[in-house]
Formats: structure tokens, C-alpha cells, sequence
């Protein structure tokens, strides 16, 4: 029976690696990236139709360095934090009001989104371009597969299945596109980075 090997993450290659040195390594990455993820919301880059925010180039982007399990920890904890009424969402709102609303299946989607790359980032997808794009390609379908059908339900009866998709992917898709652009640079840039430090 054979079982998958998980390879090392952008995370994995500095700081401890076992003992209780570890946990807190974890803890400050985590803290570190729900800082980084409460920053990306709040950065709006102008653009048309829509300005675009930074969130899910963070999010994408720690999920590929942090691996599957860090990189869901970090985004269940950035929501418990908006949760708490704490601003670290795009705007000023927060709270289960907020979380409830419009946005709540992108939120979701965001902390499946962050598992699944990290999962494909520990089976070396991160270290080249072709495989990052690959891997941001699966986790931006996933934030769109539990963000629309919640719009959905929320609007299409009084604003239709048009408008949903519009306001709720299409107006988004070229910021996406950029945003993964420079994710797909980056992670394996940092590689690159990493190796030559080694050797």
C-alpha cells in the first residue's frame, strides 16, 4: 500500500523543526499571517471594473507556504478574529452579521482554497511556475465554487443568475488573473532563493 510523501514547504526550511521550538515557530507564522491577511484586504489596487483587494493573493499565497494544516489554521483563525467584530476584513465591517452575509462563501472558500494548495505546495507544486499556476488555478476554483452558489441563494431570486455571476466572479476575474500572476512568481521565486542559500 503505497502513501503519499509529503515534501518540505517555504515554512518548513528555516527555524526548528522539532521540540517544543517548533509550536512556537507555528504560532508566530500564524500570527504572522493573519497579520499579513487583515493588511492584503485592506490594500485596494484600482482597477476596472472593480478595484481589487490583495486578500486572495495572501491567502493563495500562505497556503502555499505554509502547507494544508498551517495554512488552515491560519485562515480559521483570521475568521475567528473578524469573527470576535475584529476589522481585518475588506471595509470596516466584522462580526457574524458580516461573516453571515454576501461574503460568506468566499470566506469558506478561502480556508478550503488555502488547504488545497498547501496540499499541492507538499507534493512540490510550489517550487516551479507551471506547477504554482496549476495550484492557484484549483484553489481560485475553489473559492468560487462555495462563493457563487451562496450569492446565489442569497440574490438570484430578486436579481438573477446574471447578475450573480457578474458581481459575484466575472467582474474579479482579471484582478484575479494578475493577483495569481504574482503569486506564481513569487512562491517559486522564494525557492529559488531558499536552494541557492543551501548550496
Amino acid at each position: 500500500m503505497s502513501t503519499s510523501i509529503r515534501t518540505p514547504v517555504l515554512a518548513d526550511t528555516f527555524g526548528p523543526s522539532a521540540g517544543a521550538e517548533v509550536w512556537f515557530k507555528r504560532a508566530v507564522l500564524v500570527a504572522l499571517g493573519v497579520a499579513a491577511l487583515a493588511v492584503a484586504a485592506k490594500i485596494k489596487v484600482p482597477m476596472w471594473p472593480v478595484p481589487v483587494t490583495m486578500q486572495t493573493f495572501a491567502v493563495l499565497a500562505i497556503g502555499a507556504a505554509y502547507g494544508a494544516r498551517m495554512g488552515g489554521v491560519t485562515l480559521l483563525a483570521y475568521l475567528a478574529l473578524g469573527l470576535a467584530g475584529v476589522a481585518v476584513f475588506t471595509g470596516e465591517a466584522a462580526g457574524f452579521t458580516y461573516m453571515a452575509g454576501p461574503t460568506a462563501g468566499y470566506l469558506v472558500g478561502f480556508v478550503l482554497a488555502a488547504v488545497a494548495v498547501g496540499a499541492l505546495a507538499e507534493r512540490g507544486w510550489s517550487r516551479t511556475v507551471p506547477g504554482m499556476v496549476g495550484a492557484l488555478l484549483v484553489g481560485n476554483a475553489i473559492v468560487y465554487a462555495v462563493g457563487l452558489p451562496w450569492m446565489a441563494y442569497l440574490f438570484a431570486a430578486e436579481k438573477g443568475m446574471v447578475w450573480v455571476v457578474q458581481w459575484g466572479m466575472t467582474n474579479f476575474l482579471l484582478g484575479d488573473a494578475l493577483k495569481l500572476a504574482l503569486a506564481a512568481l513569487v512562491i517559486p521565486g522564494l525557492w529559488r532563493l531558499v536552494d541557492r542559500s543551501r548550496g
